[in-house]
């Protein structure tokens, strides 16, 4: 059962109660093969560095499909990884308890991360979403905080097939960055995957904010763009990339990461009520 949303803290773990609340769970199989694909590429490096290969989904769902994809495509990096599936609901984890093997498992749990050691990588998706936007600065605290050195948080939100996919990346410190990831075809503008912002993000697409000057800048180098749509949505694609780099926008990637649909900026760029980059 889904519990009624209620403002997240620290102190709710007083006592060992899980910190978070019980959310809806909708899952489906292959539905974060963009954001893992970015964990396996070009954030790899941070896995084959860790002295502990610890890894958590951090509510992975009404069912664990993705928790295993997670370790499956993780191995590939890192063959002794250790991926932890942590769920608030138990009887979640029951259900994935038959799933489980050398290097997987499942637990009760909530965002204090109730895990031996410190992990390299956290990955929370469609699960701040569901939460209230004051209560995410707290909320990434924790994760941040339970985060080993040179590890990584990604809070992201995707659609039901993952075909739109976004996520931001904190290390122990600060936010790092936004990612965005939409398949070719799945959209007429660039902007429709504003509907799919983190919750830090999503109620910030408004006029005056800098995520919402982003979203109007891609729109722009989109539209410019046309006249390259007869060699496909790819090199559109990456002729937008290009300009929004060439304009000012602190673009992180390269073109090896725009041929998938796949942008990645500076937080700097995009953070609530900052200046962020102006035109």
């Amino acid at each position: 059962m889904v519990q009624k949303a209620e403002r997240v803290s620290a102190s709710q773990n007083r006592g060992g109660k899980p910190v978070g609340n019980v959310t809806r769970g909708t899952t489906s199989p292959n539905r974060m093969r963009r954001v893992d694909r970015w964990l396996t590429g070009p954030q790899s490096w941070r896995l084959r560095a860790a002295a502990d290969p610890l890894v958590v989904d951090l509510g992975y769902g009404a069912t664990p499909a993705t928790a295993v994809e997670l370790f499956d495509r993780l191995r590939a990096a890192r063959p002794d990884v250790r991926v932890v599936g942590i769920e608030i609901e138990p009887e979640r984890v029951r259900a994935a308890k038959a799933l489980e093997r050398p290097g997987l498992t499942f637990q009760v749990g909530g965002f204090e991360l109730p895990v031996p050691g410190r992990p390299v990588l956290v990955r929370a998706f469609n699960v701040l979403r569901q939460y209230e936007e004051a209560d995410v600065p707290g909320i990434w605290r924790l994760v941040q905080d339970r985060l080993s050195p040179g590890g990584l948080f990604i809070d992201g939100t995707c659609d039901e097939i993952g075909r739109r996919v976004t996520w931001i990346a904190l290390d122990p410190e600060r936010p790092l960055s936004l990612s965005m990831s939409m398949r070719f075809g799945s959209f007429d503008l660039p902007s429709d995957i504003a509907e799919r912002l983190p919750k830090a993000l999503i109620h910030r697409n408004v006029p005056g904010e800098p995520v919402h000057r982003l979203m109007q800048a891609m729109d722009r180098a989109w539209l410019e763009s046309a006249p390259l749509a007869s060699f496909g949505n790819r090199q559109r694609w990456q002729a937008m990339c290009k300009a929004l780099r060439d304009g000012g926008w602190p673009v992180q990637d390269g073109p090896s990461r725009w041929r998938l649909g796949e942008l990645t900026v500076g937080w700097e760029a995009v953070a609530p009520g900052a200046r962020g980059h102006q035109p």
